[in-house]
């Protein structure tokens, strides 16, 4: 399991990896720790605990997230998602460029 010390900046914010909030929310949710014992062993506030335990059972239900996703299942669509984007839009451009491309063979063969 990961510790909060691997995941601080130094007089920064304090940023967490979604494998981390996973494992802490899974102490509340798998494990059945209280909100204020899972928040207080893995050295994070009240409320951000209650809502990383929120996301996950959110997620667990499908439900896609407003935040980063942090189960695998909904970092994949997320990515997925971005893929499908870029494909379609790269579909887009060559759609593009095929139209122009016979436009031009038109014209020059007349």
């Amino acid at each position: 399991m990961l510790t909060s010390e691997q995941h601080r900046c130094h007089n920064e914010k304090r940023n967490f990896s979604a494998e981390f909030k996973r494992e802490s929310a899974q102490l509340v949710v798998d494990q059945n720790y209280t909100v204020a014992d899972a928040a207080s062993a893995m050295d994070v506030g009240l409320s951000t605990m209650t809502r990383w335990v929120k996301q996950l059972r959110d997620e667990r239900q499908g439900k896609t997230p407003k935040a980063s996703p942090i189960t695998p299942e909904q970092i994949e669509i997320r990515e997925l998602r971005k893929k499908l984007q870029r494909i379609e839009m790269e579909n887009e451009i060559l759609k593009k460029a095929t139209a122009l491309l016979m436009s031009d063979s038109l014209n020059s063969s007349r």
